[in-house]
């Protein structure tokens, strides 16, 4: 029998224009209203996806991409997606909803509170997104960190939000109705927390909550490991496409859960795929051969889309010559250097961005473009050889992002018994945890 496995939904663009650069555009949704985001998650929900993140980047970007970010809308414009999870909750009953929180600008004590309130309107469906941006430091008047400090002061940030979830003791509330004595301030913890980057006094003012919201944090560095390991209940890391690689990756998460005294299986690794499913083999082998030489005009789109990733203009690069020593400054994410990079970063911009811009065949294990019953095979796969947790699909939250890459899938991993048919109760951790 297949091993079941955990299906969410990464909305890529964030709270921004879905559709936009796209046919999609024309169906003539508003992006700015909540229909649209309802409409696709209450298809997500019926599909049988455990949550929905949403991606989430804060700032606009340096002034030297800040054009290529919103020429596209690659970057922004965007709304803050913490403002859309109760629209989300509204249109449906079990679907986890997951909204990026930067732990650089976001003040510990509000997180805490937000997160509480959210995570009592939506009965435990709410989880928090962490990460470590810190290219939107000099909106809020703090200095960028590099890279493994912004680790350290998330770790701290978690610390004390968790802390402030804790600050109410179990029989803080009393709601005695006779005596009209609502709850006990001597059982709450008003101590201060007091580190290198917070300074913050307890208790916090919103109710206890009977389970601390879900964590979902991105990185595949040695430090985002090692966070992963230590606090998060959902790791997501870029798919590999051979089980080798995956029972690693999942190891080395295994290793650092351990490490940090947490149960086995503490930590969901989730690797993030963006699957092409088509009709047929003809058809993706036709996308496949037409990825294969693309011109100068289609590998300028490719450096566009990375330029606003990597907040480094790429697009005035020489195509034929290295990339320069020194381009990438400390607040660029190293996993999105790698995955430009990889192992050749001699290698010319041309060969970078080509690369980036080959398909390949799902049954070759070559790339993401394949039938719904090849993408079946891929899930089943890892699942029986490297104990896969699951997929967090990527795409446009708009009905027919949606609809194009479930339509066929789902009946395909429901026949096959990778896919959930039904939800339990709990919230989100419980749909996290129930298989």
């Amino acid at each position: 029998m297949p091993r079941m496995q955990h299906f969410g939904w990464f909305f890529a663009r964030g709270f921004g224009p879905q559709g936009w650069g796209r046919p999609d555009w024309d169906w003539g949704y508003d992006w700015t209203r909540p229909d649209l985001y309802q409409q696709s998650v209450r298809t997500l929900e019926q599909a049988g996806l455990d949550l929905v993140i949403a991606e989430d980047a804060i700032s606009l970007g340096n002034p030297s991409t800040l054009d290529l970010r919103i020429r596209q809308a690659y970057g922004g414009p965007k709304h803050d997606p913490l403002l859309l999870a109760p629209y989300l909750f509204a249109a449906t009953q079990h679907i986890g909803v997951v909204p990026t929180v930067n732990a650089g600008i976001t003040p510990p004590y509000l997180a805490a509170r937000q997160a509480s309130t959210l995570a009592h309107l939506s009965g435990g469906r709410f989880g928090l997104n962490v990460v470590t941006d810190v290219g939107s430091a000099r909106h809020v008047g703090a200095a960028p960190l590099p890279h493994d400090a912004a680790y350290d002061r998330a770790e701290e940030w978690l610390g004390v939000i968790r802390h402030l979830w804790h600050s109410w003791g179990e029989d803080a509330v009393v709601a005695d109705t006779d005596t009209w004595h609502f709850a006990d301030g001597e059982r709450t913890d008003g101590s201060r927390r007091q580190g290198t980057y917070f300074d913050v006094t307890g208790p916090l003012n919103a109710l206890p909550l009977a389970d601390d919201p879900v964590i979902v944090s991105p990185g595949g560095s040695g430090r985002g490991l090692a966070f992963a390991g230590t606090h998060s209940d959902v790791q997501l890391a870029l798919a590999p496409l051979d089980a080798a690689t995956v029972r690693d990756y999942r190891s080395r998460i295994a290793e650092a859960s351990a490490a940090a005294g947490r149960a086995p299986g503490a930590v969901r690794t989730m690797f993030v795929v963006t699957p092409e499913i088509v009709s047929s083999a003809t058809e993706a082998d036709r996308l496949v051969d037409a990825s294969r030489h693309p011109s100068d005009e289609d590998l300028l789109v490719v450096a566009m889309g990375q330029s606003s990733d990597l907040e480094t203009d790429l697009t005035t690069l020489d195509l034929d010559a290295p990339l320069p020593a020194g381009l990438f400054g400390d607040h660029v994410s190293a996993g999105t250097i790698r995955g430009l990079v990889g192992d050749t970063p001699d290698a010319p911009l041309r060969a970078l961005l080509t690369r980036k811009a080959r398909k390949g065949r799902l049954d070759e294990r070559a790339g993401f473009v394949g039938t719904a019953d090849e993408f079946a095979d891929f899930a089943e796969e890892l699942g029986d050889d490297a104990d896969n947790d699951g997929f967090i699909l990527s795409g446009d939250l708009h009905p027919v992002a949606v609809t194009r890459m479930l339509a066929d899938l789902v009946p395909v991993l429901r026949r096959r018994g990778l896919l959930r048919r039904e939800f339990g109760d709990g919230g989100l951790r419980a749909n996290l945890t129930d298989f």
